[in-house]
């Protein structure tokens, strides 16, 4: 057998610089299927991936197509700078899965005050599992700041639906139905800063482009930050829209007085429809290697950088997920 090209697999099989790139890439790093994959087919990934990359023989693998299969299957399942296996929920390719179950929750029992506690509880427990499992890898989190976290975006945004659910009662139905996305985005504001509070306090490792680290910045680490909660906000809007235009069409035609019984599934499965495309569409919007000029970074960090590197223009950091 002719021996595999070499390619460098630790950047994406997509052009990075455009969003339809980084789409491409994110379509497989979501795709829910690799969530059925078992440990041992994960660890058989992780081999190809290990193996390839020392510049050894892959025997399990006849073309480059196997080991872009077997990578994304990896990055899949693995986080980006530890190398460690990941929370099976806190994966980016259970957003899909559980998101669905989430916001088909959220969009279907808006009225009910328990119903409103309850799946924002179970939405921040999910948040801030997966906010935890994705954060830069050079910045352990806490007990404390952990439990802080996610005590702050789950009061927040509890009393975020509850008040605004007070406050449209009297309002048209599809304003009532919009308020669980005004309490999705209200706690990924809250929750993404608190479980990376580390990053802004310390800053976030900056690499060249051969990925050896430079300095770290609080700055950069505040720019990742956003462009997650950004991203976040952004995977909720299609499915927490749509849907309620969606069943506000169906309740003015009288379907779901005729139907009551399909109202949770029909916005479960609608919801779970679109986020199969809402979730690497927005995961797409900001590049996971994220570029700063070394100019505008804090005064100390750009000054050693410069003592160091002077021919450096731009370094690079992990945003997260």
């Amino acid at each position: 057998m002719a021996p595999l090209p070499r390619v460098d697999i630790d950047q994406p099989k997509y052009d990075q610089s455009t969003y339809v790139g980084r789409a491409k890439h994110f379509f497989l790093v979501t795709n829910p299927l690799n969530v059925l994959a078992s440990n041992k087919k994960l660890e058989e990934a992780r081999q190809i991936v290990l193996k390839y990359r020392a510049g050894k023989e892959v025997p399990e693998c006849e073309t480059i197509e196997d080991v872009w299969r077997a990578k994304y299957l990896y990055d899949s399942a693995f986080h980006p700078e530890t190398g460690e296996r990941q929370i099976i929920i806190g994966r980016m390719s259970a957003q899909m899965p559980m998101n669905t179950l989430i916001t088909g929750g959220m969009m279907a029992f808006y009225q009910s005050t328990r119903a409103v506690v309850f799946w924002q509880w179970f939405n921040q427990t999910f948040n801030a599992i997966v906010n935890y499992t994705n954060r830069s890898g050079a910045s352990p989190v806490s007990k404390s700041q952990l439990l802080t976290s996610y005590c702050l975006a789950t009061s927040g945004a509890l009393a975020t639906a509850l008040s605004l659910n007070r406050a449209v009662k009297l309002m048209n139905p599809l304003v009532g139905r919009l308020v669980p996305l005004v309490a999705v985005a209200a706690g990924n504001c809250i929750n993404i800063p608190c479980m990376r509070m580390q990053e802004i306090r310390n800053g976030i490792v900056l690499l060249d482009e051969k990925n050896t680290e430079v300095g770290v910045s609080r700055k950069a680490a505040c720019l990742g930050i956003s462009a997650v909660i950004l991203s976040r906000i952004s995977m909720a809007i299609p499915g927490m829209t749509m849907t309620p235009v969606l069943m506000n069409v169906l309740e003015k035609r009288g379907f779901l007085a005729k139907y009551p019984s399909w109202n949770a599934p029909i916005q479960t499965l609608f919801c779970g429809f679109v986020l199969i495309f809402a979730t690497p569409m927005g995961c797409a919007f900001f590049r996971q290697r994220a570029a700063i000029k070394v100019a505008s970074l804090e005064t100390k960090v750009r000054e050693n950088i410069q003592k160091k590197r002077p021919d450096l223009d731009t370094v690079w950091y992990n945003k997260g997920l």
